[in-house]
């Protein structure tokens, strides 16, 4: 969240920074509204000077009772009207507040103009797509042929965009999702986290999915929790309301879970297969870092998603995000994409973001440089390390053979029990 001091002192970079994002935030009515509060200020404090002089003045006035009720009616009159102001000042400032939590993070200064994915960049690539020999299958011919994925009774359980993995397919995923997060605990000097799927409303405005992104939330009405969208929504609030002390940052975690999500914005794309669904897994990155260290965290962030996909041996590119397709409360955002033959495209396996200090604002998350000193908003970074149903598809596409059989990519089979993914006997 954007301070209300920061928008007011810099007005005019804040509107510049929302026209390339193409966001239309009402940057003008932040302004007045924040004018009003400061009027509304100044006059109760000035009818509370008023109220302590009238007072002294009662002392002066013994013996004469007329005089001491004009004061004592003048008094009850301040008193009445710095009640009123001071309702009006709790009115603006939840109006502030409210307008300042639809306000998208400022961009950094390296993030390029764009319109639309499009204009994404692409600034980094290893290795090269595999040329199979034979004519690639998809993940939603070879899944159900080999009796892994069965789309038919997911639907039937829970709706469209669900599906049931099963057997060695399974086994396969539990077996990916294990190796990831042992990578990320030993070799990349990460914490294992294991946090709740069902958490508050506040925990929701804190990392910014709340207010902007309710509709594409699922919500319980009478307990009034929240599924997680991504995991980052609960590391972004582990330290909500404290203040952490000098020595700590950074601090680096990751977490594994379910992530659920209505995906209203993406209605009729990618319907077919495990691409995008209401419910998937995910492993997340989460860093606290100091103030100005986060483009080194980020590219360390990037290489982290990076030696996953390089460990797979599945070739990758990186894009640097373009203006307009930078995400709500990210600053600066980088994309991991692997080429999956059997879809014909480049998929999206991890999104690595700083935040800077958007998050922590919004949770209320401190820290000290140092014993005693003032308490600043440290910066915040998030990645998928990596998004799960994706790089399933990649590991099968990728790894598929010409009899319709599946290799196991090496560094996984010591954690899946298997060498190679067969039809059932």
């Amino acid at each position: 969240m954007l301070s209300i001091q920061f928008i007011r002192e810099n007005a005019d970079l804040v509107r510049d920074a929302m026209r390339r994002r193409h966001e239309d935030v009402p940057i003008a009515e932040i302004i007045e509204l924040d004018v009003t509060r400061r009027q509304l200020l100044a006059e109760v404090e000035t009818l509370r000077a008023r109220r302590n002089d009238v007072s002294r003045e009662i002392g002066r006035l013994k013996g004469d009772p007329a005089a001491i009720q004009r004061v004592r009616d003048e008094m009850r009159a301040v008193g009445d009207r710095i009640t009123v102001d001071e309702a009006s000042i709790a009115d603006v400032d939840g109006r502030i507040r409210s307008r300042l939590l639809e306000v998208p993070n400022l961009l950094d200064s390296s993030v390029p103009d764009g319109e639309s994915e499009d204009d994404n960049i692409v600034v980094d690539s290893w290795g090269e797509p595999r040329d199979l020999p034979f004519p690639a299958r998809a993940h939603w011919d070879l899944g159900p042929a080999l009796d892994g994925i069965d789309f038919d009774r997911g639907v039937k359980l829970s709706g469209s965009r669900f599906y049931l993995l099963r057997g060695a397919f399974a086994r396969l995923q539990r077996g990916l999702i294990n190796w990831l997060i042992d990578l990320h605990v030993r070799e990349h000097g990460y914490v294992e986290i294991n946090v709740p799927y069902l958490v508050k409303r506040e925990v929701l405005v804190g990392s910014g999915q709340l207010p902007r992104f309710a509709g594409n939330l699922y919500h319980d009405d009478e307990s009034d929790l929240w599924l997680i969208p991504t995991a980052e929504v609960a590391l972004a609030n582990v330290y909500a309301d404290e203040i952490i002390e000098p020595g700590r940052l950074p601090i680096s975690m990751v977490s594994y879970t379910a992530c659920f999500r209505r995906e209203q914005a993406a209605s009729g794309r990618d319907t077919r297969g495990i691409k995008r669904g209401f419910q998937f897994d995910k492993i997340e990155m989460f860093k606290i870092i100091e103030p100005g260290a986060d483009e080194a965290a980020l590219a360390e962030m990037v290489a982290h998603a990076g030696d996953c996909l390089r460990k797979l041996d599945l070739p990758y590119r990186v894009k640097l995000l373009c203006a307009a397709d930078t995400g709500f409360h990210s600053a600066k955002t980088f994309d991991l994409e692997v080429w999956s033959p059997g879809v014909n495209e480049w998929l999206e396996v991890s999104s690595c973001s700083t935040v800077k200090d958007f998050q922590s604002r919004r949770a209320a998350l401190r820290y000290r440089r140092e014993p005693g000193a003032r308490t600043e908003f440290p910066y915040e970074l998030n990645g998928s390390g990596l998004g799960i149903p994706r790089t399933m598809i990649a590991i099968i596409e990728n790894y598929q053979r010409s009899d319709g059989s599946i290799e196991v990519p090496e560094v996984l089979r010591p954690y899946v029990g298997m060498d190679e993914v067969t039809a059932p006997a």
